[in-house]
């Protein structure tokens, strides 16, 4: 199985121009300041089947962010267009509504706090790093 996993660029909600076209109001905001919600997406895409699983996260981008979205992922295995986006609930309805070699992703959204900062101790590093 070939795997391919990517975190995105933070993805603000609210009325901004992101430069393509958008479905309803056309109306943006001047700046992207004041943001209430952001969230980053996260992918893991198996190449060989086309399957595509997109977590979002309303935290900081960290390892334990990816972590997490990985054990998300293999928790879903076991079973087997430009938008505005203003609201949570229609960033990840569009975010289902794509498709990767035909297949749709699983979704979900991740309200877990993640803290900045944190580090690995290097023995448990260089642990992890022997056995790949």
């Amino acid at each position: 199985m070939r795997l391919r996993m990517d975190c995105k660029a933070t993805v603000n909600l609210g009325d901004y121009s992101r430069g393509c076209k958008t479905r309803g109001d056309n109306q943006a905001a001047d700046h992207d300041m004041g943001c209430e919600e952001k969230h980053t997406p996260f992918g893991v895409v198996n190449e060989d089947s086309g399957s595509l699983h997109q977590s979002f996260g309303s935290s900081a981008k960290t390892s334990d962010f990816i972590i997490d979205s990985l054990y998300a992922w293999g928790a879903c295995q076991a079973p087997e267009e430009c938008a505005r986006v203003t609201h949570t609930r229609t960033m990840l309805k569009w975010a289902k509504s794509m498709t990767w070699k035909g297949v749709h992703p699983a979704v979900q959204l991740s309200r877990t706090a993640y803290e900045k900062g944190i580090t690995v101790a290097k023995d448990a590093i260089q642990a992890v790093e022997s056995r790949l």
